[in-house]
């Protein structure tokens, strides 16, 4: 199991740019580590820009700062950087007292490992 302390960032609805928020805390369980290489091999083999992985934040162990608050929904993005075209991921949801969205800043699957 992986945990990660990670940058966040928050963008109201609305909102033209996003605003940092303090870490995010959650883990990655073997689970959702062989979900996101999969999900790597798919966007290699079909050119997909991206895909969604859905996850139970009660599994992830999630933990929002105060100036974050509480996230209503929550999945992993998966995408591959442009210049070595590996596998990135990082947390996406959105506030559930108004629907802002927060991600956090991107981990490469790798690190998993």
């Amino acid at each position: 199991m992986n945990t990660f302390t990670i940058e966040g960032w928050r963008k109201s609805v609305g909102a033209k740019t996003s605003t940092p928020v303090e870490m995010m805390h959650f883990r990655i369980n073997e689970h959702y580590h062989l979900l996101l290489e999969q999900a790597e091999e798919a966007l290699m083999e079909n050119g997909l820009d991206d895909m969604m992985v859905n996850i139970d934040m009660n599994t992830m162990e999630l933990q929002t700062s105060e100036d974050c608050g509480e996230l209503a929904d929550c999945q992993l993005r998966v995408y591959l950087s442009k210049d070595y075209q590996r596998g990135q991921f990082h947390l996406v949801g959105h506030l559930a007292k108004d629907a802002s969205l927060v991600y956090s800043n991107a981990i490469m699957i790798d690190q998993l490992g």
